[in-house]
C-alpha cells in the first residue's frame, strides 16, 4: 500500500511516499529555519506564506523520487493537528485536493502520532509492544505508551513550555541564534555540564509530567547575576557561556530522563521509543541508551533526518490510521490544539469523488 504524505504543522514543507508504513519510496523537506533565523523563532504568516510557495514543487519531488504518478497511490495522509493553524491550512488544503482529483481516500493524522511512528521506519526488527514513548519537539513534550498500534495513552506531559522550545529561548538570551537546540549541543561538547547546578522541576502530585519554564528563569538569574553578555562571534564563545549551556542541557536531559525511568518502572513496558526534534541532541541519545540499559529494555530512536518534522513519519502514522477505519471527509479543517489522547476521527463516507 502506497501513502502520499504531506506535513505542514510548523516550518517545515515536506512530502513523502510510503509503501506499507515501513518503506520509504520518498521524502522530501523544505526548511525555512534560515528564514526565521533572524527572528529568533517561527513567524507563522512567514512560515504560511512560504508554504504556499513550496508546497507544489515539494509534492512534485516526493512524486518524482518515488518514481510514481499519482493514480498509483493508496491513499493520501495529511498532519492536520497540532500546529501553526496557517501552516496546518495548506498542507490540509494540498492533501484534499490530491485525493479529490484522483479518487483517493483522505486519511488525518495527529502530528505527534507522527514522531511516535517515526522509530517503526528506522527500525530493522520489530518493535516489541507495549512501548513507552517521549516525545520531545520545539512544541511538545510528552510520554505516551502504545499497547498496540495506533493507540496512545497519556501518561506524562509538560506543565508549561516544552523542551525544545526552552532550548530556543535559553539560546536566544545568550545570542547563539535559532534553531538553539543544534547550537547549545555543539558548543556543550567538551564543556563543564555541572559548572552551574541547575535543579529539575517537582511536582507533589507525583505525576511523570514535565516543567522547563522554571529551569529557563533560572538561567535567566544566572546570566543577570554574572553579567553575561549576548555572544557577539560565534567562533569565539566564552567558557562561562559553554558552561553555562552544557549544565542547562544536562538539566533537560535529567529531567526527562528521570520521568522516562519512573514511569517505566510504573508501566513495565516491553521496549522504550526516543523521538522529535529534541531527540537529535547528542546527550540526550546518549543518556536515554544508557537509562535504557539500566532498566534491561531495547532502546528504538530514529536517525536525525526521522527525528525532526518530516512527511515519511505521517505516511507511517498514515498506514496505521488507515488500517483503523480511520477516513476524512472534504469538510476536514486543520485544529491548531488536539491532544493526541483525544483524537477520534471516525470513519465517515466522503462525498463527492474519493468516497470511502
Amino acid at each position: 500500500m502506497k501513502i502520499l504524505a504531506i506535513e505542514s504543522s510548523c516550518d517545515e514543507t515536506a512530502a513523502a511516499v510510503v509503501e506499507d508504513g515501513r518503506r520509504i519510496l520518498s521524502n522530501v523537506v523544505s526548511t525555512q529555519a534560515a528564514i526565521h533565523a533572524r527572528f529568533g523563532g517561527v513567524v507563522p504568516e512567514i512560515a504560511s506564506r512560504h508554504h504556499l510557495e513550496n508546497i507544489v514543487p515539494v509534492v512534485s519531488k516526493a512524486m518524482e523520487d518515488a518514481g510514481l504518478d499519482f493514480p498509483a497511490l493508496d491513499a493520501v495522509a495529511v498532519t492536520y493537528a497540532p500546529g501553526l493553524i496557517g501552516s496546518l491550512l495548506v498542507g490540509v488544503q494540498a492533501a484534499k485536493g490530491i485525493a479529490f482529483v484522483h479518487g483517493k481516500p483522505l486519511v488525518p493524522v495527529h502530528h505527534i502520532a507522527g514522531h511516535i511512528q517515526a522509530p517503526f521506519l528506522a527500525s530493522p526488527e520489530e518493535i516489541p509492544l507495549p512501548a513507552l514513548a517521549l516525545v520531545v519537539s520545539g512544541g511538545h513534550t510528552h510520554l505516551f505508551e502504545m499497547p498496540e498500534p495506533g493507540v496512545y495513552h497519556l501518561r506524562g506531559r509538560t506543565r508549561d513550555d516544552a523542551a525544545g522550545e526552552a532550548f530556543d529561548k535559553v539560546a536566544k538570551l545568550l545570542g547563539l541564534g535559532y534553531p538553539g537546540g543544534p547550537a547549545i549541543d555543539r558548543l556543550a561538547q567538551g564543556a563543564n555540564d555541572r559548572a552551574v547546578d541547575f535543579t529539575p522541576a517537582r511536582f507533589k502530585d507525583g505525576r511523570p509530567d514535565f516543567s522547563f519554564s522554571g529551569l529557563k528563569t533560572a538561567v535567566l538569574h544566572h546570566v543577570r547575576r554574572q553579567g553575561i553578555e549576548p555572544v557577539a562571534d560565534q567562533g569565539a564563545v566564552p567558557s562561562e557561556v559553554r558552561d553555562l549551556a552544557a549544565s542547562f542541557q544536562r538539566a533537560v536531559v535529567v529531567a526527562l530522563l528521570q520521568r522516562l525511568r519512573q514511569e517505566a518502572e510504573r508501566a513495565r513496558p516491553r521496549s522504550l521509543l526516543l523521538t522529535g526534534g529534541v531527540a537529535a541532541n547528542t546527550v540526550l541519545r546518549r543518556e536515554a541508551a544508557a537509562t535504557a540499559a539500566l532498566l534491561g529494555l531495547p532502546l528504538f530512536v530514529p536517525p536525525i533526518a526521522l527525528s525532526t518534522d518530516n512527511a515519511a513519519m505521517i505516511g507511517a502514522a498514515g498506514f496505521v490510521a488507515y488500517t483503523r477505519g480511520t477516513r476524512a471527509g472534504w469538510d476536514l479543517n486543520p485544529e491548531a490544539h488536539m491532544p493526541l489522547e483525544t483524537l477520534v476521527y471516525e470513519a465517515k463516507s466522503t462525498p463527492g469523488r474519493g468516497a470511502v
